[in-house]
């Protein structure tokens, strides 16, 4: 005969079982979670299936999804960054698949390739753009780190209007090679930089990203350049990550603040324990998920776990918090269907200073594909704020304009 009690021991200690192993799940996927958002990928992950392609036709069948489906022209890597396309408009979509327009092939065979993924870059450098640009070299607190200078002229000499483009986590500096036309059509030079971590600059001892809170150093050195070329005036304009990079710079660096006039803000991330929760609950991840890897981040002693030089404290990144330390105009764009940082944050940052801030809100485009996906809008808006900024320099251009 059983012990009495024995049963509901036994199940008891089951249960305590089972919670502990949930609980040591919970902290494995956090701390996975964490390493995965500060570790740089040497080359970004292939979430496009291929499903066939006719270069000579012009066409390239891509499994349906929201990236595919997206309204304008694209580039497309494929195969791990072994080849380059660029695509068009979508011709037809059927069952499980959209058919897109082939522009062209850069490098690479496509009728071969099986996997690949929509970027937002079409050019592959300035070259494609104009045959007017410098290959230059920035020094950083870590070392030389390369840019492209495109100049724009006035009265026959170089202007001396300057806007740094700052490209987001996993990109490089041709994210920002969209807004050098309308840059140079509104008079601004362009200095597009790469920074630590980024696969072209200088690496960091621990090769991580500090969201913004360290990388801020490289655009303060950015600007040291730009003043030593000429530049009176300077604008920062930052993609997704490179726009908290942007923001951390102008709070943080008299340097910076001395020349600044405006900052130019593209799907930027704003609140990170938002992204956090947002990206968890994409990723089919447990609810609370984005704070335990937010707090996780900011620990002194979780550098084993995270492979941080120094803990990121997200609370300090957070632009609306210091929104009132602001003092240029600002001209800030963001999708309601990003995809990858919600569009919260920029509506509390633009709620918090309306004075300076024109918020710009887009529908159908995709994370930091605002200019491919509406190029008439956003060329006119970019090229309007600078051009408004150059007329009128002193002024900030209104936020309801």
């Amino acid at each position: 005969m059983g012990r009495p009690g024995g049963a509901a021991t036994t199940v008891g200690a089951i249960a305590a079982g089972t919670a502990v192993a949930a609980a040591v799940a919970a902290v494995a996927t956090t701390v996975v979670f964490a390493r995965r958002v500060v570790t740089p990928e040497p080359v970004r992950r292939d979430d496009v299936r291929i499903l066939s392609a006719d270069p000579h036709r012009g066409e390239v069948v891509l499994a349906a999804s929201d990236e595919t489906r997206m309204r304008g022209s694209y580039g497309l890597w494929f195969e791990r960054d072994a080849g380059h396309a660029r695509v068009g408009e979508v011709l037809r979509e059927a069952a499980g698949t959209v058919t897109r327009r082939v522009e062209g092939v850069d490098f690479g065979r496509l009728d071969r390739a099986r996997s690949g993924r929509m970027s937002g870059w079409v050019h592959l450098g300035p070259w494609e753009i104009t045959p007017d640009y410098e290959d230059v070299v920035v020094p950083t607190p870590l070392g030389p780190a390369p840019a492209w200078l495109v100049p724009a002229h006035r009265d026959g000499a170089v202007s001396t209007d300057w806007i740094i483009q700052v490209h987001g986590r996993g990109a490089k500096r041709h994210e920002g090679l969209r807004a050098v036309e309308p840059a140079r059509e509104a008079g601004w030079t362009t200095l597009l930089i790469s920074f630590r971590n980024d696969g072209e600059a200088p690496a960091s001892t621990d090769r991580r990203y500090g969201l913004g809170g360290t990388e801020w150093a490289d655009v303060v050195a950015a600007v040291a350049y730009a003043r030593e070329r000429g530049a009176s005036r300077i604008v920062l304009m930052g993609w997704s990550m490179g726009g908290a990079i942007s923001l951390q710079a102008a709070l943080r660096s008299e340097e910076v603040r001395e020349p600044l006039v405006g900052i130019i803000l593209d799907s930027p991330a704003i609140d990170w324990v938002d992204i956090l929760r947002f990206q968890g609950r994409a990723l089919g991840m447990p609810a609370g998920l984005g704070s335990a890897v937010a707090h996780l981040l900011g620990e002194p002693w979780s550098g084993g776990l995270t492979g941080l030089a120094a803990p990121v404290d997200v609370a300090d990144l957070d632009p609306v918090a210091r929104a009132d330390e602001f003092t240029v105009p600002m001209l800030l764009m963001h999708s309601v269907d990003d995809g990858f940082v919600p569009i919260d944050g920029s509506r509390r940052f633009a709620e918090a200073r309306p004075d300076l801030i024109r918020f710009e809100v887009f529908e159908g485009a995709r994370h930091t594909k605002l200019a491919n996906h509406d190029p008439e809008r956003w060329r006119a808006l970019v090229g309007g704020w600078l051009g408004s900024m150059r007329a009128t320099p002193e002024a900030a251009p209104a936020a309801d304009a």
